[in-house]
Formats: structure tokens, sequence, C-alpha cells
């Protein structure tokens, strides 16, 4: 067996966003008179052989191939695009590796994917990537962004849910050739990646756009995230987006988004005037639940125009994300796991109509086999069968 760089193994580690001690509880080594970190250490320090043995758990505990613990140096940093984000540095590093582990996957597939539409000579350029130039004014890359997706507000808002408004608006985005997915894990919810690290993505591409969007998020949120998502694919930029906007390409993104789902006459047709900060946040839900869009985009629509102050908006913004929380929480105190949908259709629900029946099609004329369908679709190869339909 060949010998393993330590330096590798250093690499793995950190790049998937593990102290020495929480890697050593996870790879379960150490014990009695040394230490997990200790013998960790050993390891790493090139003191103590690693077995292949040991070398599978990390390969499963880093989320990264075996092949590259035998590589002779750790490799390259892989491009993940800008990083948009505004995190406290502790929540980035405890977030990296499961981000980290995320965007290669999703890259991953946008290759597979790329790869197949050019086996069946479907690879027509979208000529929308990267047709906006970052100057033009948010208003009209706005309007510019709803005629080119045959963007409908009354449909939208006629929707009972606001799950329904985002499927609406999904199929739109879908239709012109990208891909959206709602992702907010590495498989399991022992892997979810909270909405503080972000809230959505898109990797930019000329024949297989990408976004994805973090299902741990409110299903108010997901048309906002969604169109802010669009938005960085018509400027032409891969990017991690995450819930504040001190960035100017984020805000430049959030203004063309949030103009599109609340005009200024919309906005401007209500009275905002509120005794406290309570009341206006109930005014602001109420406003945001009759139109299919959160709280947090009223309110930041209302900061972007003048109405209220960032001092406000922060309290809202604030607010509202701990009425989610709750929410949540609550729906999943309740939750009764006998009912409900199938795993399948919310599989299906999550990777999205354009990608499931890419892969049917594609499958059916032996363009794509099991295995990479499975890749693709983020599943084994002996569920995709069932996850596609009848062949």
């Amino acid at each position: 067996m060949p010998g393993i760089n330590p330096e590798v193994l250093v690499w793995a580690r950190e790049t998937a966003g593990l102290s020495r001690e929480r890697a050593a509880k996870a790879l379960a080594i150490g014990g009695g008179k040394i230490s997990g970190s200790e013998t960790l250490r050993r390891y790493e320090d090139g003191e103590k052989e690693t077995s292949r043995t040991l070398i599978v758990k990390m390969a499963k505990v880093y989320r990264r191939p075996l092949l590259v613990f035998y590589l002779p140096h750790p490799p390259t940093q892989a491009e993940r695009g800008e990083d948009f984000r505004t995190l406290p540095e502790e929540l980035r590093i405890e977030s990296k590796g499961a981000l980290d582990a995320l965007v290669r996957d999703i890259y991953v597939r946008q290759d597979l994917v790329r790869n197949v539409l050019q086996d069946v000579e479907e690879d027509f350029p979208r000529d929308y990537v990267g047709s906006v130039k970052v100057d033009l004014e948010p208003a009209s890359v706005s309007d510019y962004l709803g005629k080119l997706i045959g963007f409908d507000i009354n449909e939208f808002r006629r929707y009972g849910k606001s799950e329904e408004a985002f499927s609406y608006l999904r199929k739109l985005i879908e239709e012109m050739g990208t891909f959206v997915l709602l992702i907010g894990n590495l498989g399991s919810h022992h892997t979810n990646i909270p909405v503080e690290v972000f809230r959505g993505f898109a990797l930019s591409d000329k024949i297989a756009p990408f976004i994805i969007i973090n299902d741990q998020d409110a299903p108010s949120a997901r048309s906002f995230t969604l169109l802010h998502e669009f938005a960085h694919i018509l400027i032409g930029v891969t990017g991690l987006s995450g819930g504040r906007a001190e960035q100017k390409v984020e805000r430049y993104c959030n203004d063309i988004a949030s103009l599109l789902l609340l005009p200024a006459v919309d906005l401007n047709s209500q009275s905002w005037h509120a005794e406290n900060v309570e009341i206006l946040a109930q005014k602001v839900a109420g406003f945001a639940k009759s139109i299919n869009v959160s709280g947090s985009l009223v309110a930041y629509r209302l900061l972007r125009s003048g109405v209220i102050q960032q001092d406000t908006w922060n309290i809202l913004s604030q607010k509202f994300r701990e009425l989610w929380a709750a929410q949540k929480a609550a729906a999943k105190e309740g939750r009764d796991d006998s009912s409900g949908p199938s795993y399948y259709v919310v599989r299906r629900h999550k990777l999205g109509g354009a990608i499931v029946n890419l892969v049917q099609r594609t499958m059916r004329e032996g363009a794509l086999t099991a295995t990479k369908a499975g890749r693709v679709l983020g599943v084994k190869p002996a569920n995709v069968y069932n996850l596609v339909g009848t062949l």
C-alpha cells in the first residue's frame, strides 16, 4: 500500500472544518491513556502510520474521495466563486466543511448535466447568462428580468400558499434552462446547514446554470432567494449568498428581486404609520402574507425606500427570523411521521421538474446510465427508477 503524506491528512480535516477533537470523536479513535486528539496528532505528524481501515473512515468523515488520501501532496483549493456572505468568523469556520462539500457536490452534478446536454445535442447557450452589467439601475434590470421569464405578478399573488407561488416562479425560471434545486444539507438532517450560513448560491454557466436554495429557510422567503440568485446568473457571477446585504453585489441583487416582487406602487399604496415596532411588525407580516412574500422582504423594501431606518429594519428582521424558527419548531414537534408525502414525492419536489425530466428522458434514450443519473439526482443508482418514474 502506498504511503500516506501526513500533510494530506491535515488538509482533509481542516477543509472539512473539523478540529482535531471533533475529528477524533467522529473517527472513534483514541481512548485509555492516549486521547483521541493526541492519537490523531500522531497520525498527522507522521509519527504513527495510518491503516487502510482508518483512511476509509477519514474519507467518509471528511467527505473526500478515498483516492485523494493517496495523493503525494494536498490538492489546490478548488474555486467556489465569490463569497458574498457576511458572517461571524466562528460561524464561517464551523460551516466551512459542510458548505464546501455541498458546493463540490453541485459542481459535479452541473458538470454531468452539461455533458449529457452535449451528448444529446441540447447544449444551447443561454444568452441571458452574463447579459446584465452592474452599472444598470436595479429597477430597469428588475423589469428586464420579469419580461425575460414572463413573470405575472397577479398570478404569483393569487396562489393560496407561498409554496405554490414559489412553484410558479420556479417553473418560469426552469423553462429558461436554469436548474433550481432545494438543498440544505449533505443528505441527512444531521448535516443541516443553517440559513445564517447561506440562503442560496448560483453556479453561472452558459449551458447549465444552477441555483441552489437552502430548504431550511421559510417557504415565504424562497421566491425572493430564487430571484436574487437568478439576478446573480444574469450578471454572470458564481457565488454564495447570505442573509445580510453589506456587500455591493448582494444589495444590488436584493434590489432587483425585491422590486419585482413588491413594486413601489404597491408599497406606497399602504399606510405604514405605526405607534411602535410591534404594531409595524404585525402590519408588515399581514401584508407580506397577502402577497406571498416574507415579512423580511417587505421590511427591506421599506428600508430601501426610506420609510424605516436601519435600526428598525434590524429589529423587524430579527423578529421575523425568530417567528420562523418558532413555527419550524412547532411543526417539527407536531409532525406525524406516518403521514405526509412519500420520500420520492418530496425528493422530486426538491430536485425540481427540470432536472428530473432531463434524467428521465436521457436515460430512456440511453445517454445517461443509472450510476450517473444517481450522481446527478443525489441518490443511489438503485433508487433512480423509483425517483424518476417509469422509463
